[in-house]
């Protein structure tokens, strides 16, 4: 990660949220459509739920259709939401800025289009709330998950899944699902190993997390696919090929290496 980068920020909300027991932040890019009914839906659940202090963060990265203005009217309206404006594209650059400023005790991510159900929210959060794990990961690869989605979708996930395992030696079953969560101090004791700023970040901060022997808990989740995606799969899959690559360059590192560029002695042993 290049430290000679300038990042541009604008925090769009009116006022500031009180301190949180967890953060959500939701990247978006042109999501104009859907943000809106999806964070009133994510608010609802919280509030409904939950009695856990909460933030839900929208990080806008970059849009160029009106997203920003509704990200914005949506920190007007509803209490714990906060609009964060970037003027750099990227989903691992807005978690970098938006977890690496939070001073809450679970800092989480979903994706706009919540095509994970939301009622696996509560598994993927409180063990970490109770001090039993380091990072959940929602899976769509777990024996108990439900998923509906194209078999074209399904090959790409678990061809993808078969390559970490074999290229990396990885124990968890789905990096890419956009439901994930970990403990403030492991996440931002990981920050600063992990170089990608777009989508194979949560790859590579599941890895790191793995190296540095975290405690990677896996929820199985039900999920149903987005027709509307605005991922690129050709070519997110090429550039999750040279992050690989990367990091297959990497394993040639002693671990405590890794340990140490994690900036924190592992706290656990994964659980697989």
């Amino acid at each position: 990660m290049s430290t000679t980068a300038t990042h541009t920020t604008r925090d769009d909300s009116v006022r500031t949220p009180p301190r949180a027991d967890v953060e959500i932040v939701i990247p978006v890019y042109n999501e104009e459509r859907v943000l809106a009914a999806s964070v009133h839906t994510l608010h609802a659940r919280l509030t409904a739920d939950f009695d856990f202090a909460f933030r839900i963060t929208i990080a806008d990265n970059a849009s160029t259709d009106r997203t920003s203005d509704v990200a914005g009217a949506l920190a007007r309206e509803l209490p714990s939401v906060r609009a964060l404006r970037l003027e750099r594209k990227g989903r691992g650059h807005a978690l970098r800025l938006a977890w690496g400023a939070s001073e809450a005790a679970v800092l989480a991510y979903m994706d706009v289009d919540l095509s994970t159900d939301l009622s696996a929210l509560g598994e993927l959060l409180a063990p970490l709330l109770d001090g039993r794990g380091d990072i959940a990961i929602g899976s769509r690869l777990h024996p108990h998950a439900e998923v509906t989605r194209s078999v074209r979708r399904e090959l790409i996930s678990r061809s993808y899944n078969l390559l970490l395992r074999t290229a990396l030696g990885v124990g968890f079953a789905d990096a890419q699902c956009g439901f994930k969560a970990g403990r403030r101090e492991v996440i931002h004791a990981l920050l600063s190993s992990v170089e990608d700023e777009q989508w194979f970040f949560d790859t590579e901060l599941l890895y790191r997390a793995q190296r540095a022997r975290y405690a990677i808990h896996e929820v199985p989740v039900r999920w149903v696919e987005d027709r509307d995606s605005r991922v690129a799969i050709l070519a997110t899959a090429r550039e999750d090929l040279r992050g690989v690559m990367r990091l297959r360059t990497a394993t040639r590192e002693p671990a405590r290496t890794l340990d140490r560029q994690a900036g924190h002695p592992p706290l656990a042993h994964a659980r697989r």
